[in-house]
């Protein structure tokens, strides 16, 4: 009897440490790591002469990795620039053209006043004065004439120089430069592959941070907020290796359970969706699961 009275209380000590380890031991949110990742695209049409990039390769930001063939961008450009040339001396003759009527108008400008210096004195006559008036007018005419042929040359240098700009915006567009720092996860070209405008080249992600979403029940909202600090929890070898982490980001709507919530009641309800920032000591991967813990009694 005596025996029986120890193992039931055994039996019950046991059952009371086991629903205190179910009630402390559970993480205030579930989900999985994610980084920023960004995909460098073509900005360009045409062979990829080169393309140094590699998976898994670390680049820092502003690092040239390659160019596509600029061989036909480049011609196009000289050709431009020769038409340029070739306007540029006509409007040349053109602008010589204005110069000469100009110093002709203010010739007749002096006859003219010397004309109305005579009929003040009586010595000149009114046809004089109407001679050199029409001669004036014909001049200014002529000018208007010349400088109307010279706006539409100058019409057709500024298209050109547009036309070039767009060029050179492409010849830049060409080199392919490096965004972000980071690490290459995915590579989708090889050199000498024909791309176009928009085809992905490679996938790149800075690593050095990471995001670890989850999600939480409305009734937990109360008790975290932007900037809170966190403790993060992820499977070691044996047991549980910790993180600090800092909450950036929680969701303003609701929305339905996804799969990593553990239990049945959970997934029956909303849940809130939650980033923590993770500063990543080389172990965490994309997609590696983990846990969220805020207060510290649950550590």
């Amino acid at each position: 009897m005596k025996i029986s009275k120890i193992i039931f209380g055994l039996i019950i000590i046991f059952s009371l440490m086991i629903s205190c380890k179910n009630g402390n031991d559970k993480a205030d949110g579930y989900g999985n790591f994610e980084a920023v990742e960004i995909t460098v695209s073509a900005e360009n049409n045409g062979k990829l002469i080169l393309f140094s990039v590699d998976e898994g390769q670390s680049i820092k930001k502003g690092r040239f990795i390659g160019y596509i063939d600029t061989i036909p961008l480049t011609l196009k450009k000289e050709q431009l620039q020769v038409s340029k040339s070739i306007i540029t001396s006509k409007s040349s003759g053109v602008l010589s053209q204005i110069s000469v009527l100009e110093a002709q108008l203010r010739t007749a400008n002096i006859s003219k006043n010397r004309i109305q210096n005579l009929l003040k004195e009586n010595a000149g006559t009114q046809q004089q004065l109407d001679d050199i008036n029409g001669k004036i007018d014909v001049i200014n005419q002529q000018i208007r004439s010349v400088e109307i042929q010279n706006s539409t040359v100058v019409n057709e240098l500024k298209s050109i120089d547009v036309q070039i700009n767009q060029l050179e915006d492409q010849l830049q567009k060409s080199k392919i430069i490096n965004p972000i720092d980071g690490t290459v996860l995915v590579k989708y070209a090889e050199p000498n592959e024909i791309t176009s405008f928009g085809k992905p080249l490679y996938k790149i992600a800075n690593l050095n941070t990471m995001q670890l979403k989850v999600y939480i029940s409305e009734n937990q909202l109360t008790s975290i907020k932007i900037g809170q600090n966190v403790t993060v929890k992820v499977d070691a070898d044996k047991s549980m290796k910790n993180f600090e982490g800092i909450i950036s980001w929680i969701a303003s709507e609701a929305e339905f359970t996804p799969k990593i919530i553990q239990t049945k009641e959970e997934r029956v309800n909303l849940v809130y969706a939650v980033k923590v920032e993770v500063k990543n000591d080389g172990s965490l991967k994309i997609g590696m699961p983990a846990e969220m813990w805020v207060q510290n009694s649950k550590q």
